[in-house]
């Protein structure tokens, strides 16, 4: 049996992510086998790869290998495509047409995109794999193909299955063997190795100097997140070897060729249940809800602060208050930002009694205040933030809904469904 090393220089593979060697090594050991296999990872990942890897390994190497895109063909065509067609069939028939099983027999079809497959074209490959038997469109005659079948997707099947896009049995029946190829983001260690692969043969097509990276632009190459991943890194490595007049980049002279490697990649709230637009505004005024009650804190530990400076307050215990952020201000016996002031006291001041805080009953700078229990229900804290921006507004909808990022007409349907008038 192959070993990876080998496997790696064959087929122009670079890499040392332990997550790629893993995924190299279940093909070279399932390579053997006839058993059906399912590649699975993001676009661009390099997923026909695997496949070819799989067929050249395998006994089948010297016969047919046939890569179909299930996605580029259209619905109305693919079992023709797939499985051949009568003379007569349907508009346009004029001839037998032999299908991809029927030309690829004893050798092995790549079904790219399957999750794009129709229903009706699921079930139809289901049986092929189940019993190898087929039947051409138009056709009765059932006819027997060897086959084997290697499958790919870039979005996770198991919830197409939930949603009754993709044959539960024909999941399972594909996934005999999966394999999942790791994202770009996973295996940064191996991102300025493509980089120097790709600028070399770029640098050998075009008799050109091969382009390097400083060390910060290899930081922002590693940082980043690679959407579109190796596909991806190979049209910047191609942009910078043309666009650029200097073969040492910058990160600078990186970000000015490709202003997308600059921009940071922070997390947002998944989709994870389908939601519109729509349903991710309405979460953006909880989040602006949330933030006016982080300032209204800061507020409050703002206060907190002043009092004990204008009453000129001892804090004996400081260690409740070393990790909040106030301005500094110095007293003569603490100071909450610096609390090594109060270890520099002698021991009288630092049993000298704490004054208490003073605030006049009918002051004008604050009210009788009453302690209540604030709600932490969702519903009720975006109520109450469409309340206020309806009022801050004089209820003018268009000018609210604007104020909250939300559309005019998810605010007229929130105002309805909370009762607000």
């Amino acid at each position: 049996m192959a070993n990876i090393q080998s496997i790696k220089q064959r087929f122009g593979i670079i890499g040392s992510s332990h997550l790629l060697d893993r995924a190299l090594g279940t093909a070279i050991r399932v390579s053997s086998t006839d058993l059906t296999v399912l590649v699975t990872g993001e676009s661009g990942v390099g997923k026909e790869n695997i496949s070819k890897i799989i067929h050249s390994l395998s006994a089948r190497k010297h016969n047919h290998f046939i890569a179909i895109n299930c996605g580029a063909i259209p619905a109305g065509t693919i079992n023709s495509e797939l499985f051949g067609h009568e003379k007569g069939a349907f508009t346009g028939a004029t001839n037998d047409r032999k299908g991809y099983f029927e030309t690829a027999n004893t050798g092995t079809i790549f079904l790219d995109e399957i999750s794009e497959m129709p229903l009706d074209t699921q079930a139809f490959l289901l049986r092929v794999l189940e019993s190898g038997e087929f039947i051409k469109v138009g056709s009765s005659k059932v006819n027997q193909t060897d086959v084997r079948v290697i499958a790919a997707t870039n979005v996770d099947l198991e919830q197409r299955v939930r949603k009754g896009k993709f044959r539960e049995d024909l999941f399972y029946r594909l996934s005999t063997v999966p394999i999942n190829i790791p994202a770009l983001k996973d295996r940064r260690e191996d991102i300025y190795l493509l980089f120097r692969k790709f600028s070399n043969d770029i640098a050998e097509r075009y008799r050109s100097e091969p382009v390097r990276l400083e060390e910060q632009a290899k930081l922002l190459f590693e940082n980043y997140r690679w959407p579109g991943n190796i596909r991806e890194l190979k049209n910047i490595a191609e942009q910078v070897a043309i666009l650029s007049e200097k073969r040492l980049l910058s990160a600078e002279d990186l970000i000015t060729i490709a202003p997308n490697m600059g921009k940071r990649n922070l997390p947002v709230v998944a989709d994870l249940n389908g939601d519109t637009p729509e349903g991710f505004q309405e979460r953006e005024i909880l989040y602006k809800f949330l933030f006016e009650m982080k300032h209204d804190l800061n507020d409050l530990k703002n206060l907190v602060f002043e009092l004990v400076r204008k009453n000129d307050l001892d804090m004996p215990d400081t260690s409740a208050l070393r990790g909040l952020q106030a301005p500094s201000f110095p007293t003569p016996f603490t100071d909450p930002v610096n609390p090594s002031i109060y270890d520099n006291l002698s021991e009288s001041q630092r049993n000298t009694t704490v004054k208490p805080i003073i605030i006049e009953e009918h002051g004008k700078d604050y009210d009788k205040t009453e302690v209540v229990e604030e709600s932490l229900n969702l519903e009720v804290m975006e109520k109450e933030l469409i309340r206020k921006a309806l009022k801050k507004h004089n209820n003018r909808r268009k000018e609210a809904a604007d104020d909250l990022g939300i559309s005019e007409r998810t605010l007229y349907r929130k105002i309805k469904e909370y009762e607000l008038q």
